[in-house]
């Protein structure tokens, strides 16, 4: 059986995907949301830089998120404009987030990465628009098919419905049969920075970044 961690060492998935992405981007095979998903992507290096430097702490609590979410980039923001319970939730920030005196607060944090393409691989179609559905308020996404499906054509019909893109192992290879959809967020979003900064520590911790 093909996992997407050989597809990745033989760059099959890569070299199918490389009309999709930047190139400058990385990919790495990570368990996220539940599912193995092979994930492409850009490292901002000038974030990853400046939260070395800072030894800032992990950004893992959507309260938190939503706070900076609220507070402009690089701006001091007086904290006497701020109410008293804001100014409590911006004193407890996480270590290298934001910076800090008697009067202002600047924020400093900002992803620190793009995502360009989730690729889940499953046995089945079905299997992967739902492992794939989960990437839906976070970025592109597209299943990776060990099988080619009895009913293709159906099988293509409802990918597309949902802006899912679908990969055909074929031998040892793999072929791109369905683009997936662009990925257009309405707006920034504390769960979507929150699915960044997971994966920004699972990348981490492997040693990936």
């Amino acid at each position: 059986m093909v996992t997407l961690a050989n597809s990745l060492m033989g760059g099959s998935v890569q070299a199918a995907s490389r009309s999709l992405l930047e190139p400058d981007g990385q990919a790495r095979a990570v368990s996220v949301l539940g599912a193995e998903a092979l994930c492409f992507y850009r490292l901002d290096k000038t974030e990853h830089a400046r939260r070395e430097q800072a030894s800032a702490a992990r950004l893992d609590h959507l309260a938190d998120l939503e706070r900076l979410l609220a507070l402009p980039v690089g701006i001091p923001v007086p904290l006497g404009v701020l109410d008293q319970t804001v100014r409590r939730a911006v004193r407890a920030l996480p270590a290298g987030a934001v910076d800090r005196d008697r009067k202002t607060v600047t924020r400093r944090a900002v992803r620190p990465l793009q995502v360009d393409l989730a690729v889940v691989r499953a046995s089945n179609w079905r299997q992967g628009l739902e492992r794939a559905g989960r990437f839906a308020p976070f970025c592109r996404r597209a299943m990776l098919l060990d099988r080619h499906p009895v009913h293709l054509d159906e099988a293509l019909v409802e990918a597309n419905f949902y802006g899912i893109g679908v990969f055909l192992v074929s031998g040892d290879d793999v072929e791109l049969v369905l683009e997936p959809e662009e990925y257009r967020p309405p707006r920034h979003t504390a769960a979507a920075w929150w699915f960044v900064e997971d994966l920004y520590q699972r990348l981490r911790s492997a040693s990936a970044v």
